[in-house]
C-alpha cells in the first residue's frame, strides 16, 4: 500500500475548539460517516464529555465493515482454510476413501460462504451500533452534508423531514468507493466491483481480475484457492507494484505455481458482457487488441474519495485535485472546526489509520493531550497466501532518500516451526542503520504475517536497535524465532 505523506493546510495556530472544563459538556460534535474513523472518534469524543452525533447512510461500521475489510477478510479466511486443506496429504493426513492419494480436492459452497460472510459483517455492524448507543451517542441514519463549517444537514434514510445539526466541531469520515471505468461498468451479475462479489451463489467458471494492487491480488488469490480458474491482468511489470520487490515477486511465483494466469504489462481498455443463456460471458479488451474471455470479471482499479455533494468547498474545506480532503497531522482541514479522517483524506487507506485519525482529531478538538500521527510506524498487511506485512521505511524509500542501511533476510523455510507446519514460501527481512543499529523497517512474508510483524513494529515505533530485538527471548520452536534470528544477523560489532 502506498504511503502518502499528509499535506499541511494553512491553519490558525490555535486549535479549532479548545473548551475548558466548564463548557466541555456543551461541546457539540457531529461526525459524518460511521466507519472506523467515525465511530472511533465518537467514542473518544464521548469519553471526553462531548455531545456526539454520528450520521451514517448505510450502517455502523461503514464500508470497512459492511462491504470491504470484514467481508473480504472473512472470504479470504475461508480460502486460507482451503489452501491448508489441499496440502494436508503432505503432512500424512488422508481423506476417507482417498487412501494413498497425494492430494485431496475440497469443494466450496459459495452461497453458504457468502451467506456467512455477510452475516458476520451485519453482526459486527450491530455490535458497533450497540456500543455507541450504550455510550449515549446519537445516531442519525441518512446522508449528511455541510451547510457551512458549523452546521450539518441530513437527508434522512427513512424519508422523514431533514435534520439540521449545529456543531462546534465536525469530523468528515465518509470513506471511498470503488473506481468505475466508463468502458467497464459493473452490473453486479457478470462484472463486479469488490463490494458486489458477495452476490455470487456459485463459483465462477473463470474469473478475470483487472488490477494487481492490494485488492486485486487479495481477491485473485482467494478465488484461486477456492478452486476458481483465475486470470489476473496487471498493467505493471509485476503484481503488487507498490510493495517490497522481493515480496511481490514471491507472491507472483506462488500465484503462477497454483495455476493462476498472470498477465503483466497488459492494460484493460474495456469490458462487455456478450451472448445469452449458457453462453453468456465477459470479454475484456486489452490495449494491444487482445481479447480475454471469462465467465465473470472483477474490477479492482482503485477507489475514489466519497467527497462529492458534501458542501466541503463551500464550507472552506480544501480538496486535492483527486478529490481527497487536505488534512494536517492532527486531522485538521483548512476550515476552522472541521476535521477529516479515513480514506476520504488519502493519507493511508487502512482502517487502522482511519481510526487513529479520528481519535487524534477528537483529542485535539477537545483540548486533550495528543500526539500527531507518525505514518512511519504504521504496520500494513496484504492478505494473500502467504501474507505480506510491512512497517517502517521500505527499501525503495531508503534508496530514494539516500539513507544508510543494511538488509538482513532469512527464508521462512529455514524456520523449524515452519518446517513442521509444511510452510515453504516466505521470509523475514529487516532494515537497520549500519552504525547506530536502529531498526528502520521490516517485511514479513508468511502465513499470519499480520501477527508476526508486531515485534518489528514495536522496534520501529520505539527506535529499538536490532541487538535489542535479538536479545529478547522467543519460544522454540516458533515462527517469531525468525524475527530474533534476522535481528542477530544485523548485529554490528562495536570497536
Amino acid at each position: 500500500m502506498t504511503q502518502t505523506p499528509p499535506v499541511t493546510p494553512s491553519q490558525p495556530d490555535a486549535p479549532a475548539h479548545t473548551p475548558g472544563s466548564s463548557d466541555l459538556q456543551a461541546t457539540r460534535i457531529v461526525i459524518l460517516g460511521g466507519g472506523p474513523g467515525g465511530y472511533e472518534a465518537a467514542l473518544v469524543a464521548r469519553r471526553l464529555g462531548a455531545d456526539v452525533t454520528v450520521v451514517e447512510l448505510h450502517g455502523l461500521g461503514g464500508a470497512a465493515v459492511l462491504t470491504d475489510v470484514v467481508p473480504s477478510k472473512t472470504l479470504i479466511a475461508t480460502a486460507e482454510w482451503m489452501t491448508i486443506a489441499d496440502t494436508a496429504a503432505e503432512l500424512g493426513i488422508r481423506v476417507d476413501g482417498a487412501a494413498g492419494s497425494t492430494s485431496q480436492k475440497h469443494h466450496v459452497d459459495l452461497a453458504a460462504v457468502n451467506t456467512r460472510v455477510m452475516a458476520l459483517a451485519a453482526a459486527q455492524s450491530a455490535d458497533i451500533r450497540a456500543r455507541l448507543e450504550r455510550e449515549d451517542i446519537r445516531i442519525v441514519m441518512g446522508r449528511g452534508r455541510l451547510d457551512g463549517p458549523s452546521r450539518v444537514v441530513v437527508d434522512t434514510a427513512d424519508g422523514q423531514p431533514q435534520v439540521e445539526l449545529d456543531a462546534d466541531v465536525v469530523l468528515v469520515s465518509t470513506g471511498a468507493t470503488p473506481r468505475v471505468l466508463p468502458t467497464a461498468v459493473p452490473d453486479g451479475e457478470r462484472i463486479f466491483t469488490w463490494t458486489q462479489v458477495y452476490n455470487l451463489t456459485s463459483l465462477p467458471e473463470k474469473l478475470i481480475v483487472v488490477g494487481s494492487g492490494v485488492t486485486g491480488a487479495e481477491f485473485a488469490g482467494a478465488y484461486n484457492a477456492l478452486g476458481c480458474d483465475v486470470v489476473l491482468i496487471s498493467s505493471r511489470d509485476r503484481v503488487l507494484p507498490g510493495e517490497d520487490a522481493d515480496a511481490a515477486n514471491l507472491i507472483e511465483e506462488v500465484f503462477r505455481g497454483r495455476g493462476m494466469t498472470v498477465m503483466g504489462r497488459s492494460r484493460a481498455e474495456s469490458a462487455v458482457v456478450v451472448a445469452e443463456g449458457d453462453d453468456k460471458h465477459v470479454e475484456v479488451t486489452l490495449s494491444d487488441g487482445t481479447v480475454v474471455t471469462g465467465s465473470h470479471l472483477l474490477m479492482a482499479v482503485g477507489s475514489t474519495p466519497s467527497t462529492e455533494g458534501l458542501g466541503l468547498e463551500e464550507a472552506g474545506v480544501r480538496l486535492t485535485p483527486s478529490g481527497h480532503i487536505e488534512v494536517d497531522k492532527v486531522s485538521r482541514t483548512s476550515a476552522r472546526g472541521v476535521y477529516a479522517a479515513g480514506d476520504c483524506t488519502g493519507v493511508f487507506p487502512l482502517a487502522s489509520v482511519a481510526a487513529m485519525q479520528g481519535r487524534v482529531a477528537m483529542s485535539h478538538a477537545l483540548g486533550d493531550a495528543v500526539q500527531p500521527i507518525r505514518l512511519r510506524t504504521v504496520a500494513a498487511n496484504i492478505f494473500t497466501a502467504p501474507e505480506i506485512a510491512t512497517v517502517g521505511y521500505s527499501e525503495k524509500k531508503l534508496v530514494e532518500q539516500g539513507s544508510k542501511y543494511v538488509t538482513t533476510i532469512l527464508p521462512l523455510s529455514r524456520n523449524p516451526r515452519a518446517k513442521m507446519l509444511g510452510m515453504r514460501d516466505g521470509f523475514v527481512k529487516m532494515f537497520s542503520h549500519p552504525e547506530a543499529g536502529v531498526v528502520l523497517g521490516g517485511v514479513v512474508v508468511a502465513p499470519r504475517a499480520s501477527e508476526l510483524i508486531f515485534p518489528i513494529t514495536l522496534a520501529v515505533a520505539h527506535r529499538l536497535t536490532a541487538d535489542a530485538v535479538a536479545e529478547a527471548f522467543t519460544v522454540y520452536p516458533s515462527l517469531s524465532g525468525s524475527i530474533a534470528e534476522v535481528a542477530r544477523m544485523g548485529h554490528h560489532r562495536g570497536e
